[in-house]
């Protein structure tokens, strides 16, 4: 099997460079390949050569704008990165009866009430991001390619940055922080989505009555102030050296502090279709970050 990877130096895309190896003969690239092949997403019209001459039974499109609040001032280009672009894709996919898996989020949802939001559930995104991603979605939908769209949240890695890191960046410097407490969901991790795709992927190519698209997300719930107390818990029973206690950690709500992007304060969302539809049983949100918290801090 030929697999493309778009986005191989992302979050999700480093690490499913690793997941999806084993899957078949692979080919990655990105924006900047450093003399390789070149995915430019700001540039529709030149993926339809990138995947004709690839060949592929399966992409993975792990490229996205993903700025959220530099998107409210980029609308153009973040719509051609988060739905042209994917179009065009899952037009070629279509055209060669290849899977397409595409990544999205909770971002297309509204952030209203307080239960987890199923597949079927109306969206109504907020930003530019949401609604671009929202849209990237729905070309793929139409262009009658095979598909697993995946909605994630929360995505953090070890490699670049990440709220945890932050955190412990900030903790080390300041006595006191505020934290955001009305915005909930589940921290997930770039490898936990990388490895779910490249086992609902295989499942999708032996049965393609599975395609669609699925929620996924680490287990369990946090907001944005708990994590933060988490990770400075964890720092200080480790042995990093932060000044701020967990008790210094201020709740803060999502009005106190204003950005130009507007964030949903519900991101959980329900991962039952997955589960039950390829065999998974999603792990809490802890253990990711404590191992990614190891990783870090081990630099």
């Amino acid at each position: 099997m030929k697999i493309l990877l778009l986005g191989k130096n992302g979050q999700v895309g480093w690490e499913l460079q690793r997941a999806l190896a084993p899957l078949g003969e692979l080919t990655a690239c990105d924006f900047d390949t450093g003399g390789g092949l070149q995915a430019d997403f700001s540039r529709p019209e030149t993926l339809p050569a990138l995947i004709r001459g690839a060949a592929p039974d399966l992409i993975v499109n792990a490229a996205a704008h993903t700025a959220v609040d530099k998107a409210e001032s980029e609308p153009e280009l973040a719509r051609t990165l988060n739905a042209t672009a994917p179009g065009v894709i899952a037009r070629e996919a279509a055209a060669r009866g290849a899977l397409l898996v595409h990544y999205s989020t909770d971002y297309v949802f509204d952030g209203s009430g307080s239960l987890p939001r199923d597949e079927d559930a109306a969206t109504g995104p907020l930003s530019v991001y949401g609604r671009t991603k929202l849209e990237g979605e729905d070309l793929i939908r139409a262009s009658g390619c095979l598909h697993l769209i995946l909605r994630t949240s929360w995505v953090y890695a070890a490699r670049g940055g990440n709220f945890a890191r932050t955190m412990l960046k900030l903790a080390a410097e300041r006595d006191a922080l505020n934290v955001i407490h009305d915005q909930v969901g589940a921290p997930t991790g770039a490898d936990l989505l990388a490895d779910v795709t490249a086992h609902a992927a295989r499942r999708v190519l032996d049965t393609p009555g599975l395609a669609g698209t699925y929620h996924c997300a680490a287990a369990g719930e946090t907001s944005w102030f708990d994590y933060a107390r988490f990770v400075i818990e964890w720092a200080r029973a480790h042995g990093q050296a932060v000044k701020v206690t967990p008790d210094a950690v201020r709740a803060i709500p999502t009005s106190a502090y204003p950005t130009p992007a507007r964030r949903p304060l519900n991101s959980r969302l329900s991962t039952t279709r997955l589960q039950a539809g390829f065999g998974l049983r999603l792990p809490h949100w802890q253990p990711g970050v404590e191992r990614m918290l190891e990783e870090i801090t081990a630099r």
